[in-house]
C-alpha cells in the first residue's frame, strides 16, 4: 500500500508542480510538503491536508492512508481512568442494588453537568452510574434504554476528550441497547462525529448518508425528533464531504438539512437531550464551519453576523465550536485582538472544554507566533490551553 508521501509525490508530479509550487498554491510551507513526501509528518491537521488536496484537485481521502489523530494528554487520561475502567467492567459491583427509577433520576440530575462541560464532576459520577446500569440490566432488561442513553453520552464525552478507542466502544455498546430507530440515529450521528475527528471521512460520509436515507421523514408530518435525527445526519454528511474536497455534495446535504431546520421552525431540543438540539441556528453555524474549512474567513464573518450567539447556551456541541471558527476567521483577516477576545470569552464560558481543543491552541499559536513580546494575558491563556511557545 502506498504511503501518504508516495501518494502526494505521485499526484504532485502528475500535476506538473514542484514542491515549492504546490506549497505556494496550497498556502502551506514548502518544508511541510517536503516532510509529508518523506513520510516524516503524520500529525498534520486534516484541514491542512485538505488545502493540499484542493490545490491538487483531488479528494482529501485520495492522499490519506490514516492520519494519526491526536490523542488525549496524560492529564486528561488520568482524570478519566475510573470511567474507562467502569466502561470495560473492571471495577466491581455496586454496593447496593440499583433501581431503574434511581438510575433514570441520576442521569436526569447529571444533565446540567453535560451541558456545561463539567468534566471533573462527571468523571467522579460516571463510574458509579455505569456500575449501576450494568448491574441493573442483568435483571431488568427494560433498563437497557437508560443505559443506552448513558453510554451514548459517554461516547460523546470520550470523543470530545480525544479518547477515541473508548468512544468507539461506548457507542457500540449504546447501539446494542437501542430499540428505537431515532435513538439509534442520534447515536450514529455521534459516531459519525467520532469518525470525522479521526479523519475517517469516507466512513463518516457513507454512514451518515445511509442512516439519513433510512430515517428521512415526510416533512409535512415530521415530528421534532424525526427532523432532528435526519437533520443531524445530513450535517455530518456535509461535514465529511467538505473535508474531503467534495464541495458540491457538501452544499447539497446542508441544503437538505436547512429544509429540516425550516420545518422545525426554531431550534428545539427533542426529549430534553442537548445532543439533539437542532434548527435554523444550528444549520447556520454548520454553514460557517464549512466556510472555515473552505478557507473563506470573509464568508465566515459575513455569515456569523446573522447568528444570535448571545441567545445560545455555551455548549461544546455548537456555540463554542462556532466561536472558535469566528476567532480563526478574525485571525486570518489579521484582526488578532478580536480573535484573542473571543478565545478569552470561550475560556470564561467553558474552561474545561477549551483545554481539550487543539483548534483553540492552533488559533492562539497563530495569534502570538510572530510577536516579539507577549502580554501577560497571552501568556496566561497559552499556559491554560497547554500551548508550548
Amino acid at each position: 500500500m502506498a504511503t501518504i508521501g508516495e501518494r502526494l509525490r505521485s499526484v504532485r508530479k502528475r500535476r506538473g508542480l514542484t514542491q515549492r509550487g504546490l506549497a505556494d498554491v496550497a498556502g502551506v510551507s514548502v518544508s511541510l510538503v517536503r516532510k509529508l513526501e518523506q513520510d516524516a509528518r503524520r500529525d498534520v491537521r486534516l484541514e491542512t491536508l485538505r488545502k493540499i488536496a484542493v490545490a491538487l484537485k483531488v479528494p482529501t481521502t485520495s492522499l490519506m492512508i490514516r492520519l494519526d489523530a491526536e490523542s488525549a494528554d496524560e492529564e486528561t487520561l488520568g482524570l478519566w481512568t475510573p470511567v474507562r475502567q467502569a466502561l470495560y467492567g473492571l471495577d466491581g459491583q455496586p454496593s447496593e442494588a440499583p433501581t431503574r427509577d434511581g438510575l433514570g433520576e441520576a442521569l436526569a440530575a447529571s444533565m446540567p453537568l453535560w451541558k456545561q462541560d463539567r468534566y471533573s464532576q462527571l468523571a467522579a459520577m460516571l463510574p458509579v452510574m455505569l456500575r449501576d446500569a450494568d448491574a441493573l440490566t442483568e435483571t431488568d432488561l427494560s433498563a437497557r434504554h437508560v443505559r443506552g442513553r448513558l453510554l451514548h453520552l459517554i461516547g460523546w464525552l470520550m470523543t470530545q476528550t480525544r479518547q477515541f478507542d473508548e468512544a468507539e466502544f461506548a457507542l457500540s455498546r449504546a447501539m446494542d441497547d437501542m430499540n428505537d430507530s431515532l435513538d439509534a440515529a442520534a447515536t450514529i450521528s455521534t459516531h459519525c462525529w467520532l469518525l470525522l475527528r479521526q479523519g475517517r471521512l469516507n466512513e463518516a460520509r457513507r454512514l451518515a448518508t445511509r442512516w439519513a436515507d433510512e430515517v428521512e421523514p415526510r416533512i409535512s408530518r415530521a415530528t421534532p425528533h424525526q427532523l432532528s435525527a435526519w437533520g443531524w445526519l445530513l450535517l455530518r454528511s456535509s461535514a465529511a464531504a467538505i473535508r474531503d474536497n467534495r464541495p458540491g455534495e457538501a452544499d447539497d446535504t446542508i441544503r437538505l438539512a436547512r429544509t429540516a431546520a425550516v420545518a422545525m421552525g426554531h431550534d428545539l431540543t427533542p426529549g430534553e437531550d442537548f445532543l439533539r438540539t437542532f434548527g435554523p441556528v444550528t444549520v447556520a453555524m454548520k454553514r460557517v464551519e464549512n466556510a472555515m474549512i473552505e478557507d473563506r474567513p470573509d464568508k465566515v464573518l459575513q455569515l456569523s453576523q446573522t447568528i444570535p450567539v448571545t441567545d445560545l447556551r455555551p455548549t461544546s456541541n455548537n456555540r463554542n465550536r462556532h466561536l472558535l471558527d469566528v476567532a480563526e476567521a478574525h485571525r486570518r483577516m489579521h484582526r488578532h485582538n478580536e480573535a484573542f477576545e473571543i478565545l478569552q470569552g470561550v475560556r470564561r464560558d467553558a474552561p474545561e472544554w477549551m483545554t481539550n481543543q487543539r483548534y483553540a491552541r492552533d488559533i492562539l499559536k497563530g495569534i502570538i507566533g510572530r510577536r516579539r513580546t507577549l502580554t501577560d494575558e497571552m501568556c496566561d491563556l497559552a499556559d491554560f490551553v497547554r500551548l508550548e511557545y
